[in-house]
């Protein structure tokens, strides 16, 4: 319990952090300098008001400069970052796999919120979380062993990263496809890439299977969603933009959380 409560004290400068990711990367602002500032009056926030949970609670969520409001997403990404790290370690134990699931909740909570406030995935979670996954993939034994009967003996480690980059390159290039098809069929753009990136990324973390099963619960997520929400809104169905990479990462949380650990069972895989 100490260890995933110290998880979770990191989990939320993680959070803290990738509050700043949100809101620079889709600005092409650097997330290192300046320090801190209020987006509103664009005074630099003091170290004691940048406490994740407790300045806002302590601020009553609004500027201490300008009294602007503090939107509800800052607290609400360091507490899921928060939760995801302590859940990493007090299921698994302090070991490589809560630090593959960590990671990968950081990763997919700043994804969801960046897309839902900017409609951009940022390379630097998809592509550069796209790397990180196929590293750990090394160590942390891929579970989906699809393509064991199609490859020669290798080391466990070497099958492993087979497997992540398979599940990697056809979930996305499925994605790719789809997207292409409606193109060329409604000629406008239906799917970014930042879609398809997002989805590579998953599929290094979770594995084929997965992946899929996140990509299809996503996709029905968003459609029910975005159906009533235009429906609701009056919105023009041909010209709003959905926020598909939001849906496909509540899903993939979904799935590595509730899901995966029954893929690894059916698998004959230990949890």
């Amino acid at each position: 319990m100490t260890e995933a409560c110290l998880a979770g004290l990191f989990g939320l400068l993680i959070g803290s952090f990738l509050n700043v990711c949100i809101y620079r990367m889709p600005r092409d602002l650097s997330v290192v300098r300046p320090g801190s500032f209020c987006p509103g009056c664009e005074k630099p926030v003091a170290w004691y008001d940048n406490l994740p949970l407790l300045s806002y609670v302590v601020l009553g969520g609004r500027c201490r400069q300008c009294a602007g409001r503090i939107g509800w997403r800052y607290p609400l990404v360091e507490m899921l970052t928060a939760v995801s790290f302590f859940a990493a370690v007090q299921v698994h134990g302090v070991n490589l796999v809560a630090l593959k699931y960590a990671i990968f909740s950081a990763l997919i909570v700043g994804l969801i919120f960046m897309d839902l406030e900017e409609r951009i995935l940022a390379d630097e979670l998809t592509l550069g979380g796209t790397l990180i996954g196929l590293a750990l993939s090394l160590w942390v034994r891929f579970e989906t062993g699809l393509l064991h009967p199609f490859l020669p003996p290798f080391h466990q480690r070497w099958l492993s990263l087979a497997e992540a980059a398979f599940a990697a390159a056809l979930t996305a290039g499925a994605l790719w496809l789809v997207g292409a098809l409606y193109y060329r069929i409604r000629k406008r753009e239906g799917l970014g890439l930042g879609d398809v990136k997002m989805t590579a990324m998953i599929a290094t973390f979770l594995g084929l299977q997965p992946a899929l099963l996140a990509l299809l619960a996503g996709s029905a997520l968003g459609a029910v969603t975005g159906i009533v929400y235009i429906f609701w809104t009056r919105k023009d169905a041909a010209t709003y933009e959905l926020p598909f990479g939001s849906f496909l990462g509540v899903a993939a949380l979904a799935v590595a959380w509730f899901a995966e650990p029954m893929f690894r069972w059916l698998a004959g895989f230990p949890a």
